[in-house]
């Protein structure tokens, strides 16, 4: 072993100060680097923002997507301190943009509440941004200090008089950091823009994109500001959705010392939909205030329906799943220490916040139940009728379970297996019809590959009780393929993906319309009772091509119409084009090489950016609600008849 291999000495120890930290691991303070970080960065300075209307001291909040992709983003709050810090000797401002975990949110006397709880947030902004301009207005001046890589460029400089107070803070990403995607969506900031809104209700917040024109030709621009909080947020959730209620049942107040706002409403579906809020933040695990919600509803619902007497010809019991079909809540508490698992920030494990939860559900269900009894007592039905549901749909999920097992004898029929044993190494291909599934498996490659061939379009789960979900044979077919089970006595929808036997999901249908559409199908399944495995990176859709463009021996693949016309100018006159409509078009070997080789395909991994908005769509696309459908396709499709 040489001497360098075996030298350890102080000199091998690498201290990096915050800033350096931020820039070489950028993953540990914004989750990753690709476009979800991206959109964290817009995030983090909004939510100063937020934290100043929290405390009372703004209204407004604006944010803009500039033409060279930076943001700005502008608030009529206080004003970021500009005062030398004593201990720092420089600005205040330079301190809250430069150091790591300096800012308010540590003086309570500052803020109360904040969703910055750990007070990384502008400073790593900062740090993965090539350029950022921090303007305050404060005390009837204007200041500015401009930064390169979380560095000041120069001392904090008055440049101007002002009669207003409150910061704008304006960032270019650093493409160094931000590689593969580096453009911000519009429609994803509005989205979260959008949520803040119903959050924080009485707060104007505006979105501009200046790199995009409306039919006016003006900057396309979006305002939200919000009333009523979550009851308007919960109705738009459930606009797709029929309710079974007059009204959405809602409680505001304080239990306990903790600030708790909750809103909930039944309808026809047979999904639960629970949304859960600390300071702002979705925590997407759940957590204690969830915990406390759950039992708060069950408890009073489950009292109220015995003492009713609705229940006394019932055999068996109720659980808690079955009082939370068709339900959507969400919850929001402001929390003034919350204490997260990990800095990602999903799950609260706050104790006392359970109870106080707990008892504002129960007040407030108890108080709506007993002045609404048509309400309550159709409530109390979709309950019953949910129980006896989850009993027919025990019988078919044991029928899964008992499928889902290792040996090949217990794998469906269809499934032509890989010959490779170490899940990680593995792909499945979710192949429309038996054509295609057939020309798939003649192209695929056997040692990692393999194919489940689908019949048709599969059962929409949007629109289906439990256990007819678990009664389809097409849908028993993909979880005993996959290997996971389903169901547990604590909760029937509970999914259990140790065993999952491929790492890699592929959703591979026709380029058509009939083919997007088994597509949404199949991710409505996954997304109601495979969500783990969205979440968790394994589920992809295969891109083929449109069309196959030849001029003699030469030959090139297009996937969208702009492609093919340019390989044709390419190519000259007298080049010939093949429209491939369907899988089954392509031989195995075409099949190989444009969709299914690792080296050359293009797989687009299925990411839940925002559950909101993922719930909304799908419960949109797929529930029984025509013109919401109808006018989304209006906006989005392009190509599609239109028919009811």
């Amino acid at each position: 072993m040489s001497e360098n291999q075996t030298k350890y000495s102080a000199d091998s120890i690498q201290a990096l100060e915050g800033m350096e930290h931020v820039r070489m691991r950028p993953s540990m303070y914004i989750g990753d680097v690709g476009s979800r970080g991206l959109h964290h960065l817009v995030y983090e300075v909004v939510d100063n923002s937020i934290d100043e209307a929290m405390a009372g001291h703004c209204d407004r909040i604006s944010v803009t997507i500039n033409e060279d992709n930076s943001v700005s983003t502008e608030d009529n709050g206080r004003g970021i301190p500009v005062g030398i810090h004593k201990k720092e000797g420089v600005s205040a401002l330079e301190v809250v943009m430069t150091k790591i975990g300096a800012g308010g949110k540590f003086d309570k006397d500052s803020y109360k509440v904040s969703g910055g709880l750990h007070g990384v947030g502008v400073s790593c902004v900062n740090a993965l941004s090539e350029k950022l301009v921090a303007t305050v207005h404060r005390d009837g001046k204007i200041w500015e200090q401009e930064y390169s890589k979380g560095k000041s460029l120069e001392p904090v400089k008055e440049v101007g008089k002002s009669d207003k107070t409150g910061t704008i803070v304006t960032f270019l990403p650093d493409k160094t950091i931000f590689q593969d995607i580096n453009t911000y969506s519009y429609d994803i900031l509005a989205n979260r823009l959008r949520e803040l809104s119903f959050l924080n209700k009485g707060i104007t917040i505006t979105i501009t994109d200046k790199r995009n024109k409306d039919k006016d030709g003006n900057d396309v621009h979006e305002e939200f500001y919000s009333k009523d909080g979550l009851v308007e947020f919960i109705k738009f959730l459930d606009d797709t959705r029929e309710p079974i209620m007059k009204d959405v049942i809602a409680f505001e107040g304080e239990k306990n010392g903790v600030p708790v706002e909750v809103a909930m409403v039944y309808n026809t579906s047979y999904s639960e939909n629970l949304h859960s809020y600390v300071n702002n933040i979705n925590t997407h695990e759940g957590g204690t205030h969830l915990s406390g919600f759950r039992r708060g509803l069950t408890h009073t619902l489950k009292k109220y329906s015995e003492t009713s007497g609705m229940l006394d010809k019932l055999k068996f019991d109720i659980s808690g799943d079955d009082f939370r079909e068709g339900l959507t809540a969400i919850i929001s508490v402001k929390v003034a220490e919350p204490q997260f698992e990990g800095q990602t920030k999903t799950k609260l494990g706050n104790k006392e916040v359970s109870a106080s939860v707990s008892q504002a559900v129960s007040e407030m269900l108890r108080d709506y139940l007993e002045e609404h009894p048509e309400d309550a007592k159709t409530i109390v039905q979709k309950v019953i009728l949910a129980a006896q549901a989850r009993h027919a749909a025990q019988k078919a999920r044991e029928m899964v379970q008992r499928k889902s097992v290792m040996s090949i004898g217990g794998l469906p029929g269809k499934l032509s297996d890989c010959s490779e044993q170490d899940p990680a190494k593995c792909e499945v291909f979710l192949v429309e019809g038996d054509s295609a599934g057939g020309t798939a498996k003649q192209g695929r490659d056997r040692a990692f590959q393999a194919i489940l061939p689908l019949r048709g379009k599969i059962l929409n789960v949007e629109k289906a009780m439990q256990h007819k979900v678990f009664e389809n044979e097409e849908i028993r077919n993909i979880f005993t393929a996959l290997g996971v089970t389903i169901g547990t006595e604590e909760d029937s929808k509970a999914l259990n993906i140790e065993k999952l036997r491929y790492h890699k999901v592929v959703i591979m249908c026709d380029a058509d319309i009939d083919g997007s559409h088994i597509s949404t199908l199949i991710l409505t399944f996954f997304f109601r009772y495979m969500r783990e495995l969205v979440e968790n990176g394994h589920v992809f859709i295969a891109t083929p091509p449109l069309y196959l463009v030849k001029k003699g021996a030469k030959k090139e693949y297009a996937w969208n119409n702009d492609q093919r016309d340019n390989i044709m100018m390419k190519f000259g006159d007298s080049c010939k084009v093949q429209r491939y409509k369907g899988l089954g078009e392509m031989n195995a070997t075409q099949l190989w090489e444009t969709t299914m080789n690792p080296e050359f395909r293009t797989l687009r991994r299925v990411d839940i950016v925002n559950g909101i908005e993922a719930d909304r769509i799908f419960s949109m696309l797929m529930g029984d609600e025509v013109p919401p459908r109808r006018e989304f396709i209006e906006n989005n499709a392009i190509y599609a008849n239109i028919d009811a």
